[in-house]
Order: C-alpha cells, then sequence, then structure tokens
C-alpha cells in the first residue's frame, strides 16, 4: 500500500502534465485557424489595393468559410479512412501553399479562390484533430480536451488579426501573407511532434439486422428532418452570420472619421476577444446548471447588447459592444455545438460536419448580406442585419426543448 508521501509527488505532476496537453492542443487549434479571420485587421488596405468595394473584398475574405463548410462535408464522407495525425500534419503543409500565393495573388478572382482553397485545408485540419481528440481521450479527459481546443479557436481570433495588421504595418501586405504561410508550416510541425499515428478505423455506423449500412446521404436527412437538429444547424448559421458581419465590416468603420485609426491601432482593437478566451470553456457549466435553451437565450442576449452601444460613436462603447458580441457569440457557438452532439440520436459525427457546414455557410452569406447593408446604408444597416439574426437565433431556439437531454 502507498502511503501520502509516495502520492504527493504524483499529484503535481499529473497537474503539470495536464496543463502541458492543454497548452499544445490550444496551440495546435490556434495555428490551425489563425489564417480565417486574420486578414479581417486588414481589410481596409486590401480593398484599397485591389480598387474594389468593401462589400466585394469582405465577400472574398470570407470565403475561407465556404472552404471551411466544403471540407468539413467532404471529410466527413472520408474520415474514417484517414489517419488522423497524418491528415491533419498534410492539411497543415497545403495551407501554406495558398497561403504563400495570396501574397502575389494578381485579382480579386484569384484572391477568392486562394481564400477557398485556404478553408478546404483549414477544415480538414480541424474536422480530423476533433475526431483525433474524442478518439484519444477517455470520457473525463476528453471535456478538457474539447474545452482546450475551443480555447485555441476563440485565442486564434486576436492572435492572427493582430499578426496580421502588425506584419502589414511594419512589411507591407505581400510580406505578410508569407509569415502566415510560415505559421502554417509551424502548426505542421508540432502536429508531427505531438500528435501519434491512429489505426485504420472503419466508424460507420453499424447495419440494421439483415440490411446495409445506411448511406451518409440518407443518414444526413434523416439528421435534416428532425426539428431540433434542423434547428441547431440554422443557429450556426445566425451565430457566424452576425459575428462575420460585425468583424468584417467594423474594420472599414474604424478606418474613418469619428474613430480615424491605422492598422496597427485596428489590430489591437481585437483585445476585445480576451474575454471571450476565459468566458467561452464555461459554456459547457452553465448548459449543465441551466440547460442549453437559457444558456442559448441569455448568450444571444449578450451578443444583442452590443448593438446599440457600436452605434453611439465612441471608442469606448464601441469597445464595450465588441467585447459583448464576442463573448455572446462564442458562447452561443459553443453551446449550439454541444447541443446538436446530444440531440443526434444516430451518427453525431455526421450532425456534427452538417453543423459546421451550416455554421461556416452563415459566415459566407454574412459577409455578403451584411456587406450589401454597409453599401446601402452604412454601419447602421450591417448592424441592423446583424440584430436580425440574432433575432432569427433566438426564436430557433425554442426548437432546442424538443431535443432529448444527455
Amino acid at each position: 500500500m502507498l502511503d501520502g508521501a509516495a502520492l504527493a509527488p504524483a499529484v503535481p505532476a499529473r497537474a503539470a502534465g495536464a496543463a502541458l496537453r492543454f497548452a499544445v492542443i490550444a496551440l495546435t487549434a490556434l495555428l490551425t485557424t489563425v489564417d480565417l479571420f486574420a486578414v479581417q485587421a486588414i481589410l481596409p488596405a486590401l480593398a484599397a489595393a485591389y480598387g474594389v468595394s468593401p462589400a466585394a473584398m469582405g465577400t472574398a475574405v470570407n470565403a475561407s468559410t465556404f472552404g471551411m463548410a466544403v471540407g468539413g462535408l467532404a471529410v466527413a464522407l472520408l474520415s474514417r479512412r484517414i489517419d488522423r495525425r497524418w491528415g491533419v500534419l498534410i492539411s497543415l503543409a497545403l495551407l501554406a501553399i495558398p497561403t504563400a500565393l495570396l501574397a502575389s495573388a494578381p485579382d480579386l478572382a484569384v484572391f477568392t479562390a486562394l481564400r477557398v482553397a485556404q478553408g478546404l485545408c483549414m477544415s480538414a485540419a480541424f474536422t480530423l484533430t476533433l475526431a483525433y481528440l474524442g478518439e484519444n481521450y477517455g470520457a473525463r479527459d476528453a471535456a478538457g480536451a474539447f474545452a482546450a481546443y475551443i480555447t485555441g479557436n476563440v485565442a486564434s481570433n486576436l492572435f492572427g488579426r493582430l499578426v496580421a495588421a502588425s506584419a502589414a504595418d511594419h512589411l507591407g501586405l505581400a510580406p505578410g501573407f508569407y509569415v502566415f504561410a510560415l505559421l502554417n508550416l509551424a502548426g505542421a510541425a508540432l502536429v508531427f511532434v505531438t500528435l501519434k499515428s491512429t489505426k485504420k478505423m472503419d466508424c460507420a455506423p453499424m447495419p440494421p439486422p439483415g440490411g446495409r449500412p445506411a448511406s451518409p446521404l440518407s443518414i444526413w436527412a434523416a439528421h435534416v428532418r428532425n426539428p431540433a437538429l434542423a434547428a441547431g444547424f440554422a443557429i450556426g448559421f445566425c451565430i457566424l452570420f452576425a459575428f462575420i458581419g460585425t468583424y468584417t465590416y467594423v474594420n472599414f468603420v474604424l478606418a474613418e472619421p469619428p474613430y480615424s485609426l491605422g492598422m496597427q491601432s485596428i489590430g489591437l482593437v481585437y483585445f476585445v476577444f480576451l474575454p471571450s478566451i476565459a468566458t467561452t470553456p464555461l459554456a459547457g457549466r452553465a448548459v449543465a446548471r441551466f440547460g442549453a435553451r437559457p444558456t442559448l437565450w441569455a448568450s444571444l442576449a449578450l451578443a444583442a447588447a452590443a448593438l446599440p452601444l457600436m452605434l453611439l460613436g465612441s471608442v469606448a462603447a464601441m469597445m464595450a459592444g465588441l467585447v459583448l458580441m464576442g463573448v455572446g457569440t462564442f458562447l452561443a457557438q459553443a453551446t449550439a455545438t454541444g447541443f446538436v452532439s446530444r440531440a443526434a440520436t444516430a451518427d453525431r459525427g455526421a450532425a456534427s460536419g452538417l453543423y459546421l457546414a451550416s455554421y461556416f455557410m452563415g459566415g459566407l452569406a454574412g459577409a455578403f448580406l451584411c456587406g450589401q447593408a454597409y453599401m446601402a446604408f452604412g454601419w447602421a444597416g450591417t448592424v441592423a442585419a446583424v440584430g436580425a439574426s440574432l433575432a432569427a437565433a433566438a426564436l430557433l431556439a425554442v426548437w432546442v426543448a424538443t431535443a432529448r437531454q444527455p
């Protein structure tokens, strides 16, 4: 029998190991999605460089969300045949190619295509990493692993924008993309060192007795016919619609009077994501205590409280509004993701893939429609479009209560 003295050194050792694991997973997530929204911080400079409208540039920059949606569905179909470690590693290594080519994109069409390619690579790495975490951690450790990954994704919003703004301000637009290509390769190197290879797994659902295995399309159709799941997919669409609409076009607002901020200063604005890094992992606790629907409504209310603040014309009010929008939308996204997983009665992987596809398509729609509102009605029009999306998500949350509880 071991005495207390023998056990004592194991406690800090386990704590240190858990902290290191959290840091590695979070850093992997950060380097996987660092390109996704970083370019939003230099939108005014890109629009001027290509000689296009804010709406056109905003849609081109956020075309990566289309690639994320398509890539997520493709990986959902093929993931059981892909070694997780090599799939993530190759995806991040390939990501460096379109990232570097953005430095010399000759026109907006090529720029848009390269952003779609980035989205495809990021989505493959993102989806396969989530699968790796679910398959390699027990129920007790999985919650911490996913919390680490979510935290890293949230942190990438801040880090990516800061790097993009700083690189553009000190090096120029083109060299900035080379910096991100190096970050992509750093992510691939981290995966090579820290992830272990996985055995080839057949994760296809078991066939019914005497029947054939259900096809992926029939499983997806069943998910879409589930009212609770369909509502969850639509809520994801609305959440990223609001997020993209806000954080894409606010850059143009901040570059103009009465704010008149330079690129470096606009990059520093994104410290508004710091509170979200701390609060997003709390979504699971809130759902466990209050339920998914109340947590969603509270999260969406926080985001909605940002809307009037962002119209007051003062830096302090704008910063407060951006903080609330970030905290609210990230909490809502974490809540909706968990809800979809619980509400699925079969093949939760397919349900999560459909949710992510809907989520990222909402981002593309937000970039386009909020851009049109910005061109027609200014920042107030964009804020109104964001408000409509949040209201739609709140209405859809009524169906969340129809899902079975975990």
